[in-house]
């Protein structure tokens, strides 16, 4: 039996067409408002080019690809902000989220976290960070949890559902303690011992708690 290896990569192009290519590329950038240095090192990260003017028809239509996967439209419509959706980048929505929930922050907006990385990382969009760069923001993140008494600390070798569940608990825990120092201690179901309890059970309670820090906080 004959087997056909199948290549979904763009094909090569010439001429004509990699000039438009390159006009769209600046259309594309010009779009997302993406700064020189970030244009520079996602053209390096996506290319191994650092100019557009050293890149093959095939490397330009990687480029294009990459701008629709952060939000333009090719077709000439607005620029969708979409999320960065990276391993890293989930992950440090997730904790930027249930620092909302602990009131260690005050917006858990995707446009705050966003503002919160360009601090941090001197990046305009998550998308433009680099793995390297995704795990320095992770620990700025972290840190900001242990300051406001939430955990990070876990053993190396936990599985990932035992270290998920393990940060939550720990979530509930440092809730609850922020309840009682602001004179607002929690008794009764939310109290209650843990041990037996489940992730979904655990976020459930994260989200309850954390309506009531901000109505000590609002009082």
């Amino acid at each position: 039996m004959v087997r056909l290896a199948v290549d979904n990569s763009p094909a090569p192009v010439a001429g004509e067409q990699r000039r438009t290519l390159l006009a769209k590329l600046h259309i594309g950038r010009k779009a997302l408002g993406i700064a020189e240095d970030d244009y520079r090192a996602l053209l390096m990260r996506v290319t191994g080019q650092r100019s557009a003017a050293t890149c093959d028809g095939r490397q330009l239509a990687y480029m294009l690809a990459e701008f629709e996967r952060m939000g333009w439209e090719s077709t000439g419509g607005p620029a969708r902000r979409a999320p960065a959706a990276s391993p890293v980048a989930r992950k440090a929505r997730a904790i930027w989220i249930s620092l909302h929930q602990l009131g260690a922050i005050e917006d858990a907006s995707e446009k705050a976290l966003e503002t919160f990385g360009r601090r941090q990382l001197g990046v305009d969009r998550l998308q433009w960070a680099d793995e390297r760069e995704g795990f320095r923001l992770i620990e700025a993140l972290k840190a900001i949890a242990d300051r406001h008494g939430w955990d990070h600390r876990v053993p190396s070798r936990l599985p990932t559902t035992a270290r998920i569940r393990l940060l939550k608990d720990r979530l509930v825990g440092a809730q609850l303690t922020r309840l009682a120092e602001a004179g607002s201690p929690v008794t009764g179901p939310l109290a209650a011992d843990r041990d037996d309890w489940s992730s979904a059970h655990l976020e459930s309670a994260a989200r309850e708690l954390a309506d009531r820090l901000r109505q000590v906080g609002a009082a």
